[in-house]
């Protein structure tokens, strides 16, 4: 029996995330602020990088708040040059907010470009070990080894329980996220 393609894995776990009604979208979102476990992963005096949902993402700006407030610097991804590397610039609340392509929005040119110690990544699918599946542009996985490479980073997936499946197809240079959360708690791996 053949396993599941990345390709086909996605487009499952996206289907099951896109028919997710909206008052469950936003218990997930409130959810998600509320059982970030602080006493785990510090964030006082870290940069973490959070994302701006597109699509059926869930959301995490009620925990980017929750985390800023927590004592984070905060910070999204940038892509200065469409066929560059992604980048992080630094968030600073009523900074204005530019298209960085992929139907996302993020701080401008002005912003300071920042390290992330932290990265909220998101994700299409991801199993029990902590393999994921992003959107097949590789721009985290280059991001997390770009950084990895100077010091290592904590990556942690954030999705709807919805989106876990049975096992990842992955190869040795495959990142694994650190944790995983949902809207059905914490994960460990």
């Amino acid at each position: 029996m053949t396993q599941p393609t990345k390709a086909a894995l996605r487009a499952a776990a996206l289907a099951r995330r896109d028919a997710l009604d909206p008052a469950s979208r936003i218990e997930a979102a409130l959810t998600l602020a509320d059982t970030f476990p602080l006493d785990t992963i510090p964030v006082a005096g870290k940069t973490v990088s959070g994302f701006l949902p597109i699509q059926s993402e869930i959301d995490i700006r009620p925990l980017m708040d929750r985390l800023r407030r927590a004592g984070a610097r905060l910070a999204l991804p940038a892509f200065p040059d469409r066929k560059g590397p992604m980048i992080f610039r630094e968030l600073v609340r009523g900074a204005e907010l530019v298209p960085m392509g992929f139907g996302t929005y993020g701080p401008g040119p002005e912003a300071a470009e920042v390290q992330p110690d932290i990265l909220l990544t998101p994700l299409a699918a991801f199993d029990r070990a902590g393999h994921r599946i992003g959107y097949g542009k590789g721009h985290y996985d280059m991001a997390l080894a770009r950084l990895d490479a100077l010091v290592p980073r904590i990556a942690i997936g954030i999705a709807f329980a919805c989106q876990e499946v049975d096992a990842v197809p992955h190869e040795p240079h495959d990142r694994r996220l650190d944790f995983v959360l949902t809207d059905t708690g914490f994960r460990t791996f």
